[in-house]
């Protein structure tokens, strides 16, 4: 039921990463009516350029609370994003790339239903993607729906009654889907960022998994993808 003038708007809790898709859910997220408590897991991630990009989302999408919890996976390893393993760049393969975290959107999922428990809401929004991604298991919607019904058994809230609906509105969409809805929403895709492998000046790479998906969805909405690339970024290829 829409808000009114003496009815608040409900509550949602949504993982916002700083990258595209995030930010994409969270303009949804609004669209949608709800009022938006956001979560950035700052997790040793080599670099610090999508925390900015979160913090900047939040600022310019007006959030109703903002949190960045620290969670130093850099401990653990086993990723190119918080280890000294070098990002691959030969394209978008068939098996799982060293740059998935170990369980990163359980563990990141379970934090946000904590947040969410702790301000009464039954709503959690999340940016995963199962068409043009990357092979993730974690972003696969089998997941989605296993970890809704852990949720509910796990909590409180869950046990008395009240399970929380896991909205993942961007899960069947392909890159270039989401690439419109973000014009659609009036979103500049240069607030977000997807590169896994900055240059020192602050351009993406454009050769990573993530710089290449999100290319190649630009390129086929026949939309302007406003990020600032890297100058020997390779072509793009069907």
């Amino acid at each position: 039921m829409p808000a009114t003038d003496t009815q608040p708007k409900p509550v949602a809790v949504l993982l916002l990463s700083g990258g595209l898709d995030s930010m994409v859910t969270a303009a949804l997220a609004q669209e949608a009516g709800f009022a938006v408590h956001a979560l950035t897991i700052d997790y040793g991630q080599r670099h610090s350029r999508e925390l900015e990009s979160a913090r900047a989302i939040a600022e310019r999408l007006g959030v109703e609370r903002h949190v960045e919890l620290p969670l130093d996976l850099r401990k653990f390893g086993g990723s190119a994003l918080t280890d000294e393993i070098d990002v691959p760049k030969t394209g978008v393969g068939d098996d799982i790339p060293v740059t998935y975290v170990p369980a990163r959107n359980l563990v990141f999922l379970a934090l946000t239903t904590a947040f969410a428990e702790s301000v009464g809401s039954s709503d959690i929004f999340i940016g995963v993607n199962a068409l043009d991604y990357s092979g993730y298991p974690d972003c696969r919607p089998e997941f989605i729906a296993s970890f809704a019904e852990t949720a509910r058994l796990g909590t409180k809230q869950g046990v008395e009654g009240k399970p929380f609906n896991i909205h993942a509105p961007l899960q069947h969409m392909t890159k270039a889907d989401i690439a419109r809805e973000c014009y659609r929403l009036g979103l500049d895709p240069s607030w977000s960022w997807s590169c896994y492998d900055p240059s020192p000046d602050g351009q993406a790479c454009g050769a990573c998994d993530s710089c290449r998906l999100r290319r190649k969805g630009f390129a086929e909405a026949g939309l302007v993808d406003t990020t600032a690339y890297r100058a020997d970024a390779p072509e793009l290829r069907e």
